[in-house]
């Protein structure tokens, strides 16, 4: 699917490629860069930068830390995530402590997720 993006973020998504969080290097360069099916990391779409995207399965990957969680992350997340729901993409949210905790887990339900979808 072809997305509108807004081109003022492309610049931003190539710096955050450069510098993901630990949790982003650890998913990327123990799972999903090797992952069947292809992901690809700081997507622009619309006015947003997703942390990873699947276009072959319409999935999001948003890793969370703790700015998510306060009250203005926690509405700004709910718009993004129906804005991309919208463009019938299935958003996953991941928080980081269940990247540093349950690794296996986290990258068995993305497996499990990107699976159904390609049914």
């Amino acid at each position: 699917m072809n997305y509108k993006h807004n081109p003022q973020l492309t610049d931003r998504a190539k710096n955050l490629r450069k510098n993901m969080t630990k949790e982003e290097k650890h998913l990327w360069y123990d799972f999903l860069r090797n992952f069947p099916v292809r992901f690809i990391r700081q997507k622009v779409i619309d006015n947003y930068i997703v942390d990873f995207y699947c276009a072959k399965a319409g999935v999001v990957i948003e890793l969370d830390g703790s700015q998510h969680y306060d009250e203005h992350g926690m509405r700004y997340d709910k718009i993004r995530t129906e804005k991309l729901k919208s463009r019938d993409l299935i958003v996953i949210h991941i928080p980081n402590n269940e990247i540093n905790t349950n690794f296996e887990g986290a990258c068995q339900y993305i497996e499990n997720i990107v699976n159904t979808v390609l049914k």
